[in-house]
């Protein structure tokens, strides 16, 4: 299955609507940053081991998402739009993780396989982060991302209100399609409870 796909016509149709009147890689990089972290909810209950709910035409169909699916899409309209993107993923400890969602993740605060984009702009590699939308982060204090094309847009460290917030505990690498089965093999015994209570793949998905 190929996720990051660029050449679907909603992708396509989505990248040259974000990146109208963009004339530079780095303008076209920042517009389409800021399309999906924020046209795309995230949401982290919907963690799923459906392959589908993956590809970046369905995120784009769903509207809503978590860090993975996020990156794919933006990956996917990066490269819709011209520019060279590939995905990239680390181990995050969220500090301020909801007690909620602590308990659906066993009692722990650690994200394997956070997922993120790097795009090359201006010959060097430029990490950045389209997970939390701006209304998520103005409903929970947290600071967000903003990307200027040119410096990395990561979790921040701390909060608004200078709480620990993000810390970075392990790069798992780079790659040009999303290793599925290999996150998965991780994911199905750390989030055990999050796979089995995950929405279903929206119907029209079975049906594109």
């Amino acid at each position: 299955m190929t996720f990051v796909d660029a050449d679907h016509p909603d992708v396509v149709a989505f990248a040259a609507r974000a990146t109208a009147g963009a004339s530079t890689d780095r303008d076209k990089a920042v517009a389409l940053f800021y399309a999906v972290r924020d046209g795309i909810r995230y949401d982290p209950y919907r963690l799923s081991a459906d392959p589908e709910t993956y590809r970046a035409s369905a995120v784009l169909r769903e509207g809503v998402a978590y860090c993975i699916p996020k990156a794919v899409l933006l990956c996917a309209a990066a490269r819709a739009a011209g520019l060279t993107a590939r995905l990239g993923f680390a181990d995050v400890r969220n500090h301020l993780n909801s007690e909620k969602l602590r308990e659906r993740m066993a009692g722990s605060d650690l994200f394997i396989w956070h997922g993120y984009v790097e795009f090359l702009l201006d010959g060097r590699w430029v990490k950045v982060t389209p997970a939390f939308n701006i209304e998520l982060c103005e409903r929970f204090g947290v600071l967000p991302l903003e990307f200027d094309g040119e410096h990395d847009a990561l979790f921040h460290p701390y909060a608004a209100d200078g709480r620990a917030h993000m810390e970075y505990v392990r790069e798992r690498g780079t790659f040009d399609e999303l290793p599925f089965e290999e996150i998965m093999s991780e994911f199905r015994p750390a989030f055990a409870r999050m796979l089995e209570e995950a929405p279903p793949a929206d119907a029209a998905f079975r049906s594109s």
